[in-house]
Parts: structure tokens; C-alpha cells; sequence
């Protein structure tokens, strides 16, 4: 386990992954909606990672990376803030790739995407191999090694912001466990923080100004009940002919800024409106001899529902089942004002307390989404920087090299 932080270096261009083999599948339906995962498979295969991938099953299929996009939980699809320094790395070194889509807040809860996030391993578990063979046709005829294929015994998780929540409830939840975890400034390291709990009165988001509810009368509770069920909800920006030019067209684009300013964020999450979830933990605050701290883990069990503790890491690593949590890298940028980096730190003390192999890398001046930034190859891309090493890291607990 380690912590360091990092000081942004300059860094040569590994460029955006070439064409390669990319195949779309419905993992599950809800309500006649499809939920889809895109695939991609190795674009090149080095000896030496091919060598490790025989050594690890007997015809080396490539190991694959799960990744959850970001947005809050409230915004996004499949193709939402792709991560194209890891795609590129993985799928270099011989290593499939899926980007997942799962319901959103509201009017779906985090009870449904932790039933989501599960599906989506049992779907690459189960059903992803013969999916492939008969995407490619079932000729029984063609040589084992040349049919597409994926070693299910070797699955890791990914996830930026809100995804790095979907990959901390794949640790906690999903059969098969994955064997290691990356998270780029993941939510959930502690949610019973100030930041989730407190209406804010202040700018407090990247210096932009506070939202009217008014404009969102129909996310808020109780009329978002009858939104109905969303899955793809894409990014989508103002024009530059617009008199806000570059501002979110897309109201669910804001939806967890509004939820964090209100101080609500956990009863969309866990669904408990009635009473508001966020109201009881807040009056904990109030009676907290210090009202600025986070609220401690050990009153989980008398906060919050029973049937909502599965939803929280915090939880989870507090309980006998914390030492089958994967090897886990965290990135975080140490002035992120959208998910404050002291999640990470707190799941990486957790983490380290439960004995789990832990590494926490923290970026020095660096605001949520860093690695999207034009510059951010340039910055984090160099040999043996940031984006070689959180590779490396998935590449090494899979059984190939980067």
C-alpha cells in the first residue's frame, strides 16, 4: 500500500487508440429499455502479453476491464467521458475493454444500479463469450485460438467519478469479484460528509453559480416519480450562436450539483425521501460536538436503513467481509471541488485497515475530470507517469504487461 502525490509533468503523446474490433450487446432490458455494453477487443497482441495470457487460460483469451462512465448517476450513456488513455493502454497490451450503461438517478435509485452493476458481470461471465462466437458466426471448424473470446476468470473494474461508485459496488457485490479496482476521483468513499449533506448558500462548484430548483421542478421529489426509466441520456452543450454558449442543454447534465447544493444527494441515492435520509444524518451534524467533520462510520448502523448499507463502501469495509475487497488503485486531484478528494483518502485508510493492497495517488492542484483536459497526454502520458502506471497496475493483477 502507498500514498504519494503527484506534481503534473510533461509527457510524450501516446495518441487516441486506432480502429479495432468494437461490438454492442443488450446486457439486460428493464421496462422494453435495453441496457447496452460496448466491447473491444485487443486492437494488437505483443508476445509477451500473449505469452501471459496462455500461461493464464489455455486458448489466451484476453482478460477484460469493466468501466462505469461518470456524471453523478444522474447523466451519461456508454460513450459519456470515455476514458481514452486507458482504452488505448488496455487494449494495446492485449487486454478487452466494456464501457457499461446503467439506470439513472431519478427516477431509479442506487438499489437499481447495484442490480445493474451485478447484471453487467454476469452478463461478461455468463453470456459475453457466446455472444461473440456468434457475432463472428459459429464455425465450428475455425481454430479455438482465432474465435473472440475473453478470459472470464480474469475481470477487472473501472470507473470515473459516479463510476468509481458503480466499480466500489462491484467489489462489494458482484459474482465474480473483480480481481483489481482503478477509480479516477470516485464518489463513495464517505458520503456522510458535509459536502452531501449541507444546502449550500455559497458557490461551492468550480466556481459556477448556484442553481434555481425552480428550473428543475420536475427531478425534484416528489415529481420525479414520474420520470420514466433513463439509461442514455447524453452530454449535450448550447451552441456557440446560443446567448449561453457552451452551457449544459442537457438539465440532467446539473442534476447532482442541485443535489449536493440542497444537501439531498443521498435520498435520490438511496430512494428514502420519507423520511429524508439526508435530514436524519443532518441532524447528526447538529448534535456532532464538532458539525464541520464527516460523520463517523460506526453510526452507519443506526443512520442508515438497513436495506440501503449495501449501497455504502464505508459500510462494507467496516464489516468481516472487507478483506475480499480487490487491489485497488485510487486517483484523485487534491483541489476537486466536485467529489473533495478526502473520499479517497478515507477509503484508502479503510482500505488499508481491512489489509487490502491499496495504492492513492494524488494530483497535486488538479480539479474533477483532470484526465479529460486537452493537455492531460501531454501532462499524465509520459513513459512510467500516471496513465502507464494505473494501466499497469490493472495490466499486472490481470496476468499481462503493459
Amino acid at each position: 500500500m502507498s500514498t504519494r502525490l503527484i506534481s503534473p509533468t510533461a509527457g510524450a503523446d501516446l495518441g487516441r487508440p486506432g480502429t479495432m474490433a468494437r461490438y454492442t450487446y443488450t446486457y439486460k432490458t428493464v421496462d422494453e429499455i435495453h441496457l447496452l455494453m460496448d466491447v473491444y477487443l485487443p486492437r494488437v497482441s505483443s508476445s509477451k502479453s500473449q505469452q501471459h495470457a496462455t500461461q493464464a487460460s489455455p486458448h489466451g483469451e484476453p482478460p477484460i476491464v469493466i468501466y462505469f462512465h461518470g456524471g453523478g448517476l444522474t447523466v451519461g450513456n456508454k460513450d459519456s467521458w470515455f476514458p481514452h488513455w486507458l482504452h488505448g493502454r488496455l487494449t494495446a497490451a492485449g487486454c478487452a475493454f466494456a464501457s457499461v450503461e446503467y439506470r439513472l438517478l431519478p427516477p431509479s435509485t442506487g438499489h437499481d444500479i447495484l442490480v445493474d452493476v451485478k447484471d453487467a458481470f454476469h452478463f461478461v461471465s455468463h453470456e459475453l463469450n457466446v455472444k461473440l462466437l456468434q457475432s463472428q458466426g459459429d464455425d465450428s471448424s475455425e481454430p479455438a485460438q482465432a474465435r473472440p473470446r475473453v478470459d472470464i476468470g480474469r475481470i477487472a473494474v473501472c470507473g470515473t467519478s459516479s463510476g468509481g461508485l458503480c466499480a466500489y459496488l462491484a467489489a462489494m457485490h458482484a459474482s465474480p469479484r473483480p480481481t483489481a479496482l482503478l477509480s479516477m476521483y470516485g464518489m463513495g468513499g464517505h458520503m456522510l460528509t458535509p459536502h452531501y449533506l449541507m444546502p449550500k448558500s455559497e458557490v461551492f462548484f468550480r466556481g459556477r453559480e448556484l442553481l434555481d430548483p425552480a428550473r428543475f421542478n420536475e427531478y425534484l421529489y416528489p415529481h420525479c416519480r414520474n420520470l420514466l426509466v433513463t439509461i442514455n441520456s447524453p452530454l449535450a452543450y448550447h451552441p456557440a450562436t446560443s446567448p449561453t454558449p457552451g452551457y449544459p442543454a442537457n438539465p440532467r447534465m446539473q442534476l447532482a450539483r442541485l443535489y449536493f447544493q440542497l444537501g439531498t444527494y443521498l435520498d435520490y441515492y438511496t430512494g428514502h425521501h420519507e423520511p429524508s435520509l439526508s435530514a436524519i444524518v443532518r441532524e447528526a451534524f447538529s448534535a456532532a460536538s464538532d458539525p464541520g467533520r464527516a460523520v463517523e462510520v460506526d453510526v452507519l448502523s443506526t443512520l442508515i436503513p438497513t436495506d440501503s448499507l449495501p449501497l455504502f463502501p464505508q459500510a462494507f469495509l467496516s464489516g468481516s467481509k472487507a478483506g475480499s475487497w480487490p487491489a485497488t488503485f485510487l486517483v484523485h486531484g487534491t483541489a476537486d471541488t466536485a467529489v473533495h478528494a478526502d473520499e479517497s483518502r478515507s477509503l484508502d485508510l479503510l482500505l488499508q485497515r481491512a489489509g487490502v493492497e491499496v495504492t492513492l495517488r494524488l494530483v497535486e492542484g488538479k480539479e474533477h475530470s483532470f484526465d479529460y483536459a486537452d493537455d492531460a497526454e501531454d501532462t499524465f502520458g509520459g513513459k512510467g507517469g500516471l496513465y502507464d502506471e494505473a494501466a499497469d497496475f490493472l495490466c499486472r493483477h490481470l496476468g499481462i504487461s503493459l
